[in-house]
C-alpha cells in the first residue's frame, strides 16, 4: 500500500516533492471522482496491484462488496458516501471492475473492451448475430470497440463508471484469440508465460465455458489458487483444476494477463491531473513475458496443432495440469499428501459454505415460492434473469469436479506410494490410513447449517454432503431441503407440491452430469427430460455419476495394506494428476 502524504512527511520532511507526488492519488480518491493523475502503470503500481488481488483473495468474505468493505481493502476508507456498494459483481465483472476499482484509487489510466462481435470459421467478423450468445461462439470473438476513462481535470464519477463496466463487459470480452494485435482494438489482456514470474496475483483464469477467476496466490508446491465471483454476487475460492479446460489461441483460455495501457499526447492540469491525450496499448512484440506456450507445448508446435501438443519437464512426458504444476513449483514437483488432502478439503469446504450462503440469497429472493416454468432455459449453464441470478448448475457442476479431483488425488497418491515414487513426499508406513484418519477429521469439522422450510436448523457435515452430493439441486424454485439433497424425515418440511417434485426427480441425470455444456440445447420440459436419451451431449444429463467417495476408497486401501495382499503391478498406472 502506497504511504499517505503525512507519514512520508513525519519520517522525512526533507522529502516534500517526492511526499507530494506519491500521495496524489490517495488525496484524489478521497472521493468518487476519478482523476487520472498517471500515464501509465509502473512496476511498483503493478506490484501494489498484486498485493491487493492477494489480500482479497485470503479475506474471510463472501460477497463482492464485502471483501471491498473488509479489512483487506487498505482504500475502503475511502469509499464512504460513494455509492460504491449500491450495484451487485459477478464472475465476468470481478476480474475487470476490482482492476478499475485499485486504478481509481491510485490515479492511474484505465480502458476497456467496449464491445466484441462473433468470428466465423474464416475469421470474419459477423455483423448481425441472431440467437447466439458471443460468451460462447465457436470461433471466438473480435474486439469491435474499445473505450477508456476521461482524462479531464476534475475527473469523472468513479462509482457510476463501475456500475456501466458491470453492464458492459461479459466473459466475451476474454474470448479473443491469444496471437491477435491491432494498436487500435487491442485486448485489455494477453497470453503469459508458465512460470511464477508471470502468473502472478491478479493473472486471469478464463474457462471457456463462461466463467473467469482471478489468480490471488501461488503456492511453493506450484497450485494455482483462484477466487471469483458468482452471478447471485457470493464470492467462491478454489484451485485451478481440470474444469479449466485448455482451447486453442483462438478462444484464448486459460491464462490471461493485463496488458500494459499508457496515456499518449494528455497535458497536465494545475491540480495535477492528466487532461486529453490517448491510451495505448504494449504490443504483445514488446511483452517481456508475453507467450504461446499454454497453446504450443513444451517443445513447441503449431499453435493451431494444441490438441496434440506435449508437454515435457526435465525428460519426463506429462499431462498439461502436472507441467503446469511442475513448471510454477519451487524446485522439483513434490506431492505431499497430508498436507495436500488437508488444503483440498479445507478448500472444498469454503465451496460449501460459499453455496450455503448463494441458496440464502435466492430464498431471501423468494425463489423457492414461485411456480417453475414450463420449460429449462435455453441452457442452464448459461443464460440471464432469475435462472442466471440464483440457480447454481454451473457452481455445483464445478463443486462436483472438485469433489473429483479430490478422489483423483487421493487414488493417485495411494498409487505412487505402492510404487515407492520419488515425487511422494511421506515419511510414515500405513499412508491409506493416515490419509482416512485425516479426511475424517477435517470432513467431521466442516459442518454447514441451512434453514429448512419450518425454519429449524439442520446441520451437515462434508461427508454427509458427499453422499449426497448428486442430489443437491440447483433449481432455485425448489425447497432448500432440496437444495441439499434431502431424503426421508429430513424431507419432510419440503413444500413442494407434485409438479416441483416431478422436475426435482427429472431434473436428476442432469445432476448426475460434471461437463458443463453450453453449446447444447436444453430447454426441455419434465416430460421430456424424463424421455431421454442421457449423455453429455443431449442436454439431459448423464445416466450415472462419478466416483467421489473418497472414504469408502480409503477404506478398502487401508484393507488391502492390512492384509498385505501382493498388488499387481499395473494398478500403479498414472492417472491424470489434479
Amino acid at each position: 500500500m502506497y504511504l499517505s502524504f503525512w507519514r512520508v512527511l513525519i519520517a522525512a520532511p526533507g522529502l516534500l516533492l517526492s511526499a507530494m507526488l506519491v500521495a496524489q492519488p490517495a488525496m484524489a480518491a478521497d472521493s468518487a471522482r476519478w482523476i487520472v493523475t498517471k500515464p501509465a502503470w509502473s512496476q511498483t503500481d503493478e506490484e501494489a496491484w498484486r498485493d491487493f488481488v492477494a489480500g482479497i483473495g485470503a479475506a474471510d468474505c463472501w460477497t463482492v462488496q464485502d471483501c471491498l468493505k473488509s479489512a483487506a481493502n487498505p482504500y475502503r476508507f475511502t469509499d464512504k458516501g460513494t455509492g460504491l456498494y449500491d450495484f451487485l459483481i459477478d464472475c465476468a465483472d470481478a476480474p475487470l471492475v476490482l482492476r478499475a476499482y485499485f486504478a481509481w484509487k491510485n490515479g492511474l489510466p484505465f480502458a476497456w473492451e467496449a464491445e466484441v462481435k462473433p468470428l466465423d470459421e474464416d475469421g470474419n467478423v459477423i455483423e448481425k448475430v441472431r440467437d447466439s450468445d458471443v460468451r460462447y461462439s465457436p470461433h471466438g470473438n473480435a474486439i469491435t470497440k474499445r473505450d477508456a476513462v476521461p482524462r479531464t481535470e476534475h475527473g469523472v464519477n468513479a462509482p457510476r463508471l463501475l456500475q456501466r463496466l458491470t453492464t458492459t463487459v461479459s466473459t466475451a470480452m476474454h474470448r479473443y484469440d491469444a496471437r491477435a494485435w491491432d494498436p487500435e482494438l487491442f485486448s485489455d489482456t494477453y497470453s503469459p508465460a508458465l512460470n511464477r514470474e508471470a502468473i502472478q496475483p491478479g493473472t486471469i483464469a478464463y474457462d471457456s465455458n463462461g466463467h473467469i477467476a482471478l489468480v490471488w496466490k501461488v503456492e511453493q508446491s506450484g497450485r494455482i489458487r483462484l477466487f471469483s465471483a458468482q452471478p447471485d454476487n457470493t464470492v467462491t475460492r478454489g484451485f485451478l483444476g481440470h474444469e479449466y479446460a485448455r482451447t486453442g489461441p483462438e478462444l484464448g483460455a486459460i491464462f490471461q494477463k493485463y496488458r500494459p495501457i499508457r496515456v499518449v499526447g494528455a497535458t497536465r492540469a494545475p491540480n495535477g491531473a492528466l487532461v486529453g491525450g490517448h491510451i495505448e496499448g504494449t504490443p504483445n512484440s514488446k511483452l517481456p513475458d508475453y507467450s504461446l506456450e499454454q497453446y504450443t507445448g513444451n517443445p513447441p508446435t503449431d499453435p493451431d496443432n494444441w490438441r496434440n501438443a506435449q508437454w515435457v519437464w526435465y525428460d519426463e512426458t506429462m499431462d498439461f495440469y502436472t507441467y503446469l504444476r511442475a513448471k510454477m513449483s519451487f524446485g522439483d514437483l513434490t506431492y505431499r499428501p497430508l498436507d495436500e488432502l488437508r488444503s483440498l478439503t479445507q478448500s472444498l469446504c469454503r465451496d460449501l459454505h460459499s453455496r450455503q450462503h448463494s441458496i440464502e440469497v435466492a430464498r431471501d429472493k423468494g425463489t423457492d415460492e414461485m411456480p417453475p416454468p414450463e420449460r429449462l432455459p435455453e441452457n442452464i449453464y448459461g443464460t440471464d434473469g432469475l435462472w442466471e441470478s440464483y440457480s447454481t448448475p454451473a457452481r455445483d457442476a464445478r463443486l462436483k469436479t472438485s469433489f473429483k479431483q479430490l478422489y483423483d488425488s487421493v487414488v493417485l497418491f495411494v498409487k505412487l506410494d505402492l510404487i515407492d515414487a520419488p515425487r511422494l513426499d511421506y515419511d510414515g508406513n500405513d499412508l491409506p490410513g493416515d490419509m482416512l484418519k485425516l479426511y475424517n477429521e477435517e470432513a467431521a469439522s466442516c459442518l454447514v447449517t441451512y434453514r429448512n422450510s419450518a425454519g429449524k436448523p439442520v446441520t451437515l457435515d462434508m461427508e454427509q454432503i458427499s453422499r449426497r452430493l448428486f442430489r443437491l439441486s440447483f433449481d432455485p424454485y425448489q425447497c432448500v431441503e432440496r437444495r441439499w439433497g434431502a431424503r426421508g424425515a429430513e424431507l419432510s418440511t419440503c413444500p413442494d407440491g407434485e409438479v416441483k417434485t416431478r422436475w426435482y426427480e427429472a431434473e436428476q441425470k442432469l445432476r448426475n452430469q460434471i461437463e458443463r455444456t453450453y453449446d447444447v440445447r436444453m430447454d426441455y420440459t419434465a416430460a421430456e427430460l424424463e424421455k431421454g436419451p442421457w449423455g453429455v451431449r443431449t442436454g439431459r444429463g448423464v445416466s450415472e455419476p462419478p466416483n467421489v467417495d473418497v472414504r469408502a476408497y480409503l477404506e478398502g486401501a487401508v484393507r488391502r495394506y492390512s492384509a498385505q495382499l501382493n498388488i499387481k503391478p499395473d494398478i500403479a498406472k498414472s492417472v491424470t494428476t489434479p
